[in-house]
């Protein structure tokens, strides 16, 4: 599907969240060593599993005010909330304030209404694309993001440290911008809500109504064990925006990357990390599908098996060096074990889920991300109690937990198909 047959509502959504999506990245990456360095590496990491415990409950909502409340409504209030929440954040972070209480709150609210902006963003996209152009147009989206990940973290390595809080309010005021754009030039999709007769839903029946159909992963093992396995294995790439920037915070110092005759290019730690993180960024921007078709050759279940034990590896590997260049390579490493399943989770879960409960299956396979990051900020405690070294290999044992996990789940699935197929030839 060409960009200029879209539905508007997808243009102009592109153009906004494209530009909102940089500046974003340029301090996100960054808040990490903010709020070690402001409440202790113990209270930080207790601090970020409470805000994103909010943000994991606004994101099972979400999808139930999309419906109830539109799109578009969800969608402008959300970009609103986050705007205005990001001026207050910039306001605590000013030559007037410094108040990391108040920007952790603030955080804390823009992490809770982004995941009910995403819930209605997606929704929109399937209410206006047919079915057969929907993954190219989600495509597009995602690679934006990935565009985003690329120029952010390198553009805030150069100006996080000196201009905080010119970085929070151009996100504040942009982020209004686009709740006013969205408001005026974009339509609401949603068909009309109803609800069933005789019955009178609010948010804790949505809840809970919404964790009854995760009651799927009890009842299928084999479901259950590739949950349990994305849990585990999500501890290492939740880390790029947790434990990694406070390691390279702490243990890298300046240092010359390369010169030419007289020229040097001399690289400080958060200039480091803004490269480090953009190197994923554009790893995955560029060689997701060339990786994914790669992979396509191989028995899935040596995919999954093989990208665990190379993410236990390139995590080791940033816990032994503190040179740029090696953390770089350790990167590139990482970056490789995330494209070999990236492409191929959502065909193994389409594979083993009944015809007439995917949706169910697609739904509650996003627990994986959902307990990772609730989970993940752990890290950073722990690097106190620990020290960076035990940290990183704590995190690469799990990785190679979830491969034998993987390994016992392919075979009782194998062992399912064979029973499948010897019923039918009877």
């Amino acid at each position: 599907m060409r960009l200029r047959d879209w539905d508007r509502n997808l243009k102009i959504r592109l153009a906004g969240e494209s530009t909102v999506n940089v500046t974003f990245w340029m301090f996100f990456p960054f808040l990490a060593i903010y709020f070690t360095e402001s409440f202790g590496k113990s209270i930080a990491g207790f601090l970020l599993i409470l805000s994103q415990g909010f943000s994991v409950v606004a994101n099972l909502l979400g999808g139930y005010y999309a419906d109830k409340y539109g799109r578009k409504k969800m969608m402008v209030l959300s970009s609103l909330a986050q705007g205005i929440s990001y001026l207050v954040f910039a306001l605590a972070s000013s030559p007037w304030l410094d108040s990391p209480a108040i920007s952790f709150i603030c955080f804390t609210v823009i992490s809770l209404f982004t995941s009910i902006y995403w819930p209605a963003s997606q929704a929109m996209v399937a209410d206006v694309v047919k079915e057969k152009d929907r993954s190219s147009v989600f495509a597009i989206f995602y690679t934006s993001t990935n565009i985003a990940v690329v120029i952010g973290p390198i553009l805030g390595g150069f100006f996080y440290k000196d201009y905080r809080f010119f970085l929070l309010l151009a996100a504040g005021l942009l982020n209004i911008l686009l709740s006013i754009v969205l408001k005026i030039w974009i339509a609401e999709t949603a068909p009309p809500y109803k609800e069933a007769t005789g019955t009178k839903k609010n948010w804790m029946m949505a809840l809970g109504n919404q964790m009854k159909d995760y009651q799927v992963i009890v009842r299928d093992r084999t479901f259950l064990m590739f949950i349990l396995a994305g849990v585990l294995i999500g501890q290492t790439f939740m880390q790029l925006d947790l434990l990694l920037p406070v390691y390279v915070d702490e243990m890298v110092s300046t240092q010359r990357l390369f010169s030419i005759g007289s020229w040097s290019l001399e690289i400080q730690s958060t200039q480091a990390f803004g490269l480090i993180l953009a190197e994923n960024g554009l790893v995955v921007a560029i060689f997701t599908i060339m990786v994914t078709r790669w992979m396509s050759k191989y028995k899935e279940k040596n995919v999954f098996i093989v990208s665990s034990f190379i993410y236990a590896t390139a995590v080791i590997m940033f816990s032994q060096t503190n040179l740029i260049l090696g953390l770089m390579f350790a990167m590139l490493l990482f970056s490789f074990a995330e494209l070999m399943t990236a492409g191929i989770q959502q065909s193994f879960i389409s594979e083993i889920a009944p015809r007439d409960q995917r949706g169910k299956y697609f739904a509650a396979a996003s627990l994986r991300f959902t307990f990772s990051k609730m989970i993940a900020p752990l890290s950073i405690p722990m690097s106190a109690w620990f020290g960076f070294k035990w940290t990183f290999l704590i995190i690469a044992i799990l990785a190679i937990i979830s491969a034998f996990i993987y390994y016992v789940m392919f075979k009782q699935f194998e062992m399912k198909k064979r029973n499948l197929q010897a019923v039918k030839q009877l």
